[in-house]
């Protein structure tokens, strides 16, 4: 056969290869994303699966951030949810340095972190009553949302109960630490400055609400963890959920 009547053979054989490999591809995307969404014959995910698996890495979440945050230092020197001075406040704090009472600011924001630190060690029972109690109607909604979708879920979902059943082991926790013994000493001082209007805030309402968005920001991390690093997967339905 002269070269000249092959070439069209060959280049037509090629390109009906190529075009049954490009086929095959995306044939297979097509089935990934109805299997994904259920549509799919190939032993698709249902919604109560989804639904598992969500609560499922909200517990997992939950766990590693409650023993995270639990630990010394661990709102302290974590500069993603360590509690500062009271921003309302901000003038007690400037007034009080000028008055030489660095320290003592020092040991006060330490103070409250800390009980943060020591809310966190029960906090993880109060998260799992919360994430049972949860109504997932579209699990799938949220499994294709934001990488933090269920946490965000569950922040809106159950942020006032987890509030009122917060608020006294913060309570308990403040006592513990002795947050007032080193509090008391910097508004008593600056309440004592000629013409400074009085302040007083809530550091029981302040320390809750702080420590609370901490714990949702360390399990939106595990969370993203979870979707993104197979390692994170550590159980079957997280592996079937949110392996790729």
């Amino acid at each position: 056969m002269k070269i000249q009547k092959l070439i069209p053979i060959l280049f037509f054989a090629y390109s009906a290869n190529a075009q049954i490999n490009f086929n095959k591809v995306v044939n297979d995307a097509s089935q990934d994303v109805k299997q994904l969404e259920g549509g799919g014959t190939k032993n698709p995910l249902s919604n109560d699966e989804v639904v598992q698996g969500l609560r499922e890495a909200l517990n997992v979440g939950t766990n590693n951030s409650t023993g995270s945050a639990s630990k010394t230092d661990g709102y302290y020197k974590n500069p993603l949810i360590f509690i500062p001075f009271p921003p309302e406040a901000e003038k007690v704090k400037k007034t009080v340095i000028n008055l030489g009472m660095q320290q003592q600011v020092t040991d006060f924001e330490m103070s409250m972190n800390r009980a943060a630190e020591e809310a966190a060690k029960t906090a993880a029972s109060i998260f799992l009553d919360a994430i049972k109690g949860m109504s997932l109607e579209d699990g799938f909604s949220i499994l294709k949302g934001a990488d933090n979708a269920a946490t965000e879920y569950l922040k809106n979902k159950t942020s006032a109960d987890l509030t009122v059943k917060f608020t006294p082991i913060i309570k308990d926790a403040i006592a513990k630490v002795e947050v007032t013994k080193y509090w008391n000493p910097i508004i008593t001082a600056y309440n004592k400055v000629p013409f400074v209007q009085k302040q007083n805030p809530d550091l029981e309402q302040y320390i809750t609400a702080r420590a609370l968005d901490g714990l949702f920001k360390l399990i939106a991390e595990e969370e993203k963890k979870i979707r993104k690093d197979p390692l994170a997967q550590v159980t079957d339905i997280l592996k079937r959920v949110f392996g790729k």
